[in-house]
């Protein structure tokens, strides 16, 4: 094995192989990274990991957990979490899914960040979503500030889960990820990790994310929003943010898939 490095890079691995070969290939750093790849019990498009042995992987250190059944992907970043405070030697926790690309130097910038600034517990940045084809769709540009991710966290979540490290500290106060809260697992947890630390989003693309179909965010869209909805009831307060957030949530609820789609595609590129 290689130097290890002080980031442990956590990716969740379900019938996706091919997948997670195109993201680990695209991770390009000027430091070692540790990548922990924890398979959810995948019964086709399994891990190979003699394919895995390339020299494009060669600034990697490629760790493997494999549950015996699929338990969902909580369950699957909760074990990879046990596996980050086993072990001293890592400082900083990032995220990654299969299909998603990392933009040069990914971890060592939002490291750097981390490290300049001791009140941020969780930095992000700015996504670029591309369809299934590797096709552009649109750019997302997140809150910077914590100020403003705060205010924002009452329409939706204001990092997006692939593109975030966060720093061992933060398990003191947050333990793992909630389990009660179908389909908005990582909302819930950045909730919690805001009421004891900063947050920041770094103004760069510095994550290529699929809009895949027969994603979370579409598959389960409905109990991602009741989801949603019960936590900003639970961090509540009566203020702007959280009244417009949470009547938002309530529209959306009940507003069809395609015309939220259409108004959002329509948002972003007129953003862009």
């Amino acid at each position: 094995m290689k130097k290890k490095s002080d980031v442990l890079l956590l990716i969740p691995h379900y019938n996706n192989f091919e997948g997670l070969l195109r993201s680990l290939k695209s991770i390009k750093e000027d430091q070692v990274i540790d990548v922990l790849i924890v398979d959810d019990g995948s019964i086709k498009d399994t891990i190979k990991e003699d394919k895995l042995d390339i020299n494009e992987l060669s600034d990697l250190n490629l760790l493997f957990i494999y549950l015996d059944s699929n338990q969902g992907i909580e369950h699957a970043l909760n074990k990879g979490i046990d596996y980050f405070k086993a072990n001293e030697e890592y400082e900083f926790l990032a995220r990654l899914d299969c299909g998603d690309l990392c933009g040069k130097n990914r971890f060592l910038i939002q490291k750097e960040l981390l490290i300049s600034n001791p009140k941020l517990g969780i930095v992000g940045s700015n996504i670029k979503f591309v369809d299934l084809e590797g096709n552009f769709v649109y750019y997302l540009n997140l809150p910077e500030a914590d100020k403003d991710i705060r205010k924002g966290m009452f329409k939706n979540a204001m990092f997006i889960h692939p593109s975030i490290m966060i720093k061992r500290i933060i398990f003191n106060k947050v333990k793992y990820y909630p389990t009660t809260y179908p389909a908005a697992e990582d909302y819930a947890f950045f909730f919690e990790i805001l009421k004891y630390f900063e947050g920041a989003n770094i103004n760069q693309y510095l994550v290529t994310c699929e809009l895949n179909p027969d994603g979370i965010s579409i598959k389960k869209r409905k109990v991602q929003l009741r989801s949603r909805l019960q936590l900003i009831k639970e961090n509540f307060y009566f203020g702007f943010y959280p009244i417009y957030g949470f009547t938002r949530n309530i529209l959306l609820y009940m507003l069809p898939f395609k015309f939220v789609a259409c108004l959002k595609r329509l948002r972003n590129n007129a953003n862009s």
